[in-house]
């Protein structure tokens, strides 16, 4: 038998052809990381958006109190920061509350590192001890975080 063509007729032209790749061993693990305020923290702390410098520093505080130097030399990328609330106001001009304190950042780490990374950030409370100059020296002004 020999082999042929197919047919130009039976495929169609418009049609553009679909190739699948799968990556079995990915070089990077995406994290989605919610910063979340303990319940005394006061309103105007929470609605401040969150900053790149201030989200860094959370999260090498987190790697380095759970892994120490080591954590510190794990390469972490930050590659967005959302504070959703912020842009969506109500029908009465109001921000919903509920939304504008939801603090989210998308983070990339080395797939090796990805677990511990995760253990590091998710039993770690920070920022509790005050020092940012809050209203009137409330101790709770800055209020402590962790990540979900």
């Amino acid at each position: 038998m020999s082999k042929r063509k197919p047919d130009e007729a039976s495929t169609p032209a418009s049609a553009p052809k679909t190739t699948h790749l799968t990556s079995r061993n990915p070089p990077w693990t995406y994290l989605k990381l919610q910063l979340t305020h303990q319940p005394n923290t006061s309103n105007t702390t929470k609605s401040q958006p969150l900053d790149p410098l201030t989200a860094r520093t959370h999260l090498t505080s987190a790697l380095s109190q759970f892994l120490g130097l080591t954590g510190t030399a794990i390469p972490l990328d930050i590659l967005k920061i959302t504070t959703p609330g912020l842009d969506a106001a109500g029908d009465d001009g109001s921000i919903n509350t509920k939304t504008s304190q939801e603090k989210i950042v998308w983070v990339r780490v080395p797939r090796a590192d990805a677990t511990a990374v995760v253990d590091a950030l998710s039993s770690w409370i920070g920022g509790g001890n005050g020092g940012g100059g809050g209203e009137g020296g409330d101790d709770d002004a800055v209020g402590a975080v962790a990540w979900r």
